[in-house]
This record gives structure tokens, C-alpha cells and sequence, in this order.
């Protein structure tokens, strides 16, 4: 039995893509976060949750919020997945939302992932669509990270997905074993 647990929930792809390249790098077992049965992780030393971020919000938290009382006393690594590019203003306003209201700490990693308006649901592609039109009235110049990637990659099929991007956390779990 591996002593790394990795619960992935993956929208498009990308954080299951992460959860793959973990497999093939660190010996663990990978679920989907909704699938996994919570009364067995107590068998785990570690467990690390990636989920795509979505208007700042991690999609795999809703899910580690509900199972808070198996997870307190665990080892609880949150790998973000997003369109942005790594910026720490960012990183900071993800961990204010999804990160400030648990009992414990838990370290936050980020990975870039995809961005594909045709493999979007109505919802998303209108929201990414609406986003792109507003920045149309600002000047480029002022744009903040996450606007420039939006607007660059607004319309076409870009992936970032980089394995580079799991280097923080592999050496994070080699301390923590």
C-alpha cells in the first residue's frame, strides 16, 4: 500500500493530467475526490487534493470542507490548477479563499493547466467570453497577470501543463516522508 493518496476533481483535464504525472513520479494512489470512500484514509500518510481554480475557487474543496473530520491530523497538500500564469498575488488570494476557514494548515502548490473555449460548458466559455470583452475597454499595459493570459489565449486551445510545476511539491513530500 502507497503512503500517498492523491484526490484529484478535474473539469478539462488538466488536474487529472497532474494526478497522472504524480502517479508516474512518486508512488501513490490517485482517485477521483468524488468517487473516494473517506472511511479508508486513514491508511495514508499523505494526501495531496488537486482541483482546477475556477473564479478563485479550488474545485476539489467543496469536497475536502465536507470530509474536514477524516482529513484533521492528516497531511493535507492542495495542488491548484489554473489558466494563470504562477504569480504570487494570485497564489495568495487562492489560499485566502479556499484555505483560511481550515482548522489546520495546509500547504498550497500551483500548476498552470488548460485553456480550450471549444471543450468549455456554456457557462464557462460565456464567462470567459464576457471577461475578454471587458478587458477590451482597458489598456493592455495595466493588465494583471490573469487578465494578459485570458486575453492571449482567448479563442484558441492553449495547455501550460508543465510536470516542472509538481518539482515544488515532490520535494515538499520527500521532507514530510
Amino acid at each position: 500500500m502507497n503512503k500517498i493518496l492523491v484526490l484529484y476533481k478535474s473539469k478539462y483535464g488538466a488536474a487529472l493530467h497532474y494526478a497522472n504525472l504524480m502517479k508516474e513520479s512518486i508512488p501513490c494512489d490517485i482517485f477521483e475526490i468524488d468517487q473516494y470512500k473517506f472511511d479508508t484514509l486513514r491508511q495514508y500518510r499523505c494526501i495531496i487534493a488537486a482541483g482546477g481554480v475556477y473564479a478563485g475557487h479550488v474545485s476539489c474543496m467543496k469536497s475536502i470542507r465536507k470530509h474536514l473530520s477524516a482529513l484533521t491530523g492528516q497531511s493535507l497538500i492542495l495542488f491548484a490548477v489554473g489558466a494563470s500564469p504562477y504569480d504570487e498575488e494570485n497564489l495568495e488570494a487562492i489560499r485566502k479563499q479556499n484555505l483560511k476557514h481550515l482548522p489546520f494548515e495546509v500547504p498550497l502548490f500551483y500548476g498552470r493547466g488548460i485553456y480550450d473555449e471549444r471543450i468549455m460548458n456554456f457557462k464557462d466559455r460565456t464567462l470567459c467570453r464576457l471577461l475578454k470583452k471587458s478587458l477590451e475597454k482597458k489598456d493592455p499595459k495595466t493588465f494583471e497577470p490573469w487578465m494578459e493570459a485570458l486575453w492571449e489565449a482567448a479563442g484558441k486551445s492553449c495547455d501550460w501543463t508543465d510536470p516542472s510545476y509538481l518539482d515544488p511539491l515532490f520535494k515538499y513530500v520527500e521532507n514530510l516522508l
